[in-house]
């Protein structure tokens, strides 16, 4: 067996290699392919597909979170390897399979790593903090990464601080497994680019200059691989294309009526997902639309198609066509216009709205946020807020670090269409030659890495 080592460079499309001139020439000795990817084209259901070789109708995987209709509940980000369906099919039973017990995976902060590897697991104590920390396995890894690295940084992992710091030391923590554990196949996920392209979107100087910082420490890691004796490929899971604006598919939804809230004594509102007669998901690009009574699909769907900014409303069939049919996925599915983007929001009424959307809350909203990765710019200093605010923190009382704003157009690149050019889409670089091809579909990823192992 050939050593291998994985590198997630989100967000790198072959449109931006000439940005990442270190990563660019390991495509070079071997070769570079365009990387289809599915639909929707996010983290969880593209590192889902990757790793079992299966779409999101038998994964399960079919955004980064979903209604869960049994709790009533909408949950993002949840981490547990055993939402993953296709057990069997997954990289690391299928090289045991293939090579025997002798072949090992260190999975580096992909999702879903909860009994699974390493991933960043913060711990809230009751007082309302958040620590950074992590879940490893073994248990006694935790120790010896942060020993030898510090506290993960998770503050630059997600966030207004989220930066190349976070990258740089999943990427210590990386080489120093791979030193020390010697595993067959290391996955590393290696977030930075997601940052700035979404911040100022994928044309801008501040996305030149963050491929030029993971190419640094993605093609460091990258170099020293192939110097002890590793084959390297580097891919990704979707490119960000540029956006002008967020769409607010639920309080379109609330006008006609569909979507109930609860107004809770302090005076917000939450959303009601259970009594709601329809409501979205919102994830990127793509929002998974749960409508409660069947005989209702049609309406919603009008209200969908007549909302600016949504592209196409998939229904059952459609859906079927993406191999996203599951159980998990919405009754329609709403894509956004190639310019815009999906908000969770709402509330029709900003003195309504939950204390949570103002913060950095992955877990609380009903949606995904990326306006958390900035801070609100009619904030007057921002800075001496945030150091009173955590001084408080500090001191044990309880309060919100509320400086994220609920301006959608601040945002600039998004995802989760799939891409209208192979330029914006996800890429695959090998170091072996042996596998070359023009493109590769992100279902035959996991048997292409297998393949390399065998050498």
């Amino acid at each position: 067996m050939k050593p291998l080592l994985v590198l997630d460079v989100v967000g790198l499309t072959p449109g931006l290699l000439s940005h990442t001139p270190r990563l660019a020439a390991l495509g070079r000795g071997g070769f570079t392919a365009a990387l289809g990817t599915v639909l929707p084209a996010v983290t969880c259901p593209a590192q889902a597909t990757l790793l079992t070789g299966r779409p999101p109708r038998e994964h399960g995987i079919v955004a980064n979170g979903w209604y869960w209709r049994d709790l009533a509940e909408v949950m993002f980000w949840k981490q547990s390897n055993r939402l993953v369906g296709c057990e069997e099919d997954k990289l690391w039973h299928a090289g045991r399979r293939r090579f025997g017990d002798a072949f090992t995976t260190a999975k580096m902060f992909w999702w879903f790593n909860m009994h699974a590897a390493v991933t960043p697991r913060p711990v809230y104590p009751a007082d309302g903090r958040k620590l950074p920390s992590l879940y490893t396995q073994p248990a006694a890894l935790k120790g010896e990464l942060q020993g030898s690295l510090g506290k993960f940084p998770l503050f630059d992992f997600w966030g207004p601080r989220a930066g190349i710091r976070s990258s740089e030391w999943i990427a210590a923590a990386t080489r120093r497994v791979m030193e020390s554990r010697r595993p067959t196949v290391t996955l590393c996920y290696l977030p930075h680019l997601d940052y700035d392209l979404q911040r100022f979107g994928p044309d801008s100087p501040e996305a030149v200059r963050a491929c030029g910082e993971i190419d640094r420490v993605a093609g460091e890691l990258a170099e020293w691989a192939a110097n002890t004796g590793h084959t390297v490929a580097v891919l990704s899971e979707y490119g960000i294309t540029p956006v002008r604006d967020g769409v607010h598919l639920n309080r379109a939804l609330r006008r006609a009526g569909l979507l109930a809230v609860q107004e809770v004594d302090l005076g917000w509102e939450l959303l009601d997902a259970g009594e709601s007669a329809a409501f979205a998901v919102a994830d990127h690009q793509l929002a998974h639309v749960y409508v409660k009574d069947p005989g209702r699909i049609a309406e919603t769907r009008a209200v969908l198609e007549a909302t600016a900014g949504v592209a196409e409303v998939l229904d059952r069939e459609a859906m079927a066509d993406y191999g996203l049919d599951h159980p998990r996925s919405g009754d329609l599915v709403a894509v956004a216009a190639p310019d815009r983007w999906f908000t969770y929001y709402y509330w029709l009424d900003d003195g309504k709205m939950p204390d949570f959307a103002r913060t950095v809350d992955i877990h609380r909203k009903p949606g995904y946020d990326p306006v958390e990765l900035f801070l609100d710019p009619t904030i007057r200093l921002p800075a001496l807020k945030i150091a009173w605010t955590l001084a408080k923190k500090k001191l044990g009382f309880r309060t919100l670090l509320d400086v994220i704003g609920t301006d959608a157009s601040i945002v600039r690149g998004s995802h989760g269409r799939l891409p209208a050019r192979p330029e914006d889409g996800p890429v695959f670089l090998c170091t072996d030659g042996r596998e070359a091809r023009d493109c590769l579909a992100m279902h035959e990823v996991r048997d292409v890495l297998l393949d390399l192992v065998a050498g």
